[in-house]
């Protein structure tokens, strides 16, 4: 994919999310009703129309669209894409729940750089888009482009350069005082606590920070934390938006035991654990 198209379709992903964020705020400004998923996750009609618009938005790339609420496709079927969409339409259905603020939508293109028949994942992320609609956040990032946080998303319809130059670019500056971890010791895992009991030998002092959904992601990628240690299940379309960021932003997310970088559409969707630093 030549460079100079990369911007046009972050373009059309930004549009999709903030069409994505109003189905999910008008949803999210009444009762909300809670289904269960085969894996008893959450599932509401904010998830279903967020779905529905980021496809009518996309559809004018023309790529292959993975999404966590599309339909189940065939490993072989979509390993052979050479670019495609993977998406979450509302990632941190939990926090939309719970009405707190912290989820968002997540948008990632993805592109094949390893045979099919590879054993691993077979793509990575080249382009993200992140947005969380109730404080209307928007960060977004390109190859070779950059990666950007706008606080302020607005209206649709401008494009991602211009969008680019009234932002802040990733990372922003930090006046941190202690080594700084995403975490959190009332929702932890003693993998989790392993990590921070070895950071705070080797850095003295550390301090903890914590959002929902992928906003995770971004605190390392901005440069308000040092790194986030992910010892629980999650998918890929949970962080190939974040880690398109975070990769613009010099960070990148590596599986702690080989310290290779996540590659993505692999056999089974579900990611290792990880590391973002």
């Amino acid at each position: 994919m030549p460079a100079a198209a990369l911007p046009e379709l972050v373009t059309l992903a930004i549009d999709a999310a903030l069409a994505a964020g109003r189905e999910i705020l008008d949803v999210y400004a009444g009762p909300i009703a809670v289904e269960r998923k085969q894996d008893a996750s959450p599932l509401t009609e904010a998830d279903r129309r967020a779905h529905r618009a980021i496809a009518a938005a996309l559809a004018a790339a023309g790529l292959p669209l993975l999404s966590e609420e599309g339909r189940a496709l065939p490993a072989a079927e979509r390993r052979r894409w050479e670019r495609y969409w993977l998406v979450d339409p509302l990632d941190g259905t939990k926090e939309f729940v719970r009405r707190n603020g912290e989820f968002t939508v997540n948008i990632a293109l993805m592109e094949r750089v390893a045979e099919p028949e590879a054993a691993d994942g077979v793509a990575v992320p080249v382009a993200g888009v992140l947005y969380a609609p109730v404080r209307d956040l928007l960060y977004f990032s390109w190859r070779g482009g950059g990666a950007f946080r706008q606080d302020g998303a607005g209206a649709p319809g401008v494009a991602a350069a211009a969008r680019a130059a009234a932002a802040r670019r990733l990372p922003c500056a930090s006046a941190r005082a202690a080594y700084t971890i995403v975490a959190s010791r009332s929702h932890s895992s003693p993998e989790t606590e392993a990590f921070i009991r070895e950071a705070e030998r080797e850095h003295g002092r550390v301090e903890l920070a914590s959002l929902g959904s992928a906003l995770k992601i971004c605190l390392v990628a901005e440069g308000a934390a040092d790194v986030y240690p992910r010892f629980a299940p999650t998918m890929e379309w949970d962080t190939a938006a974040g880690h398109a960021i975070a990769l613009e932003a010099g960070r990148d997310l590596v599986d702690p035991a080989s310290g290779a970088a996540l590659r993505y559409n692999k056999l089974d969707l579900v990611n290792p654990w990880f590391l973002v630093r």
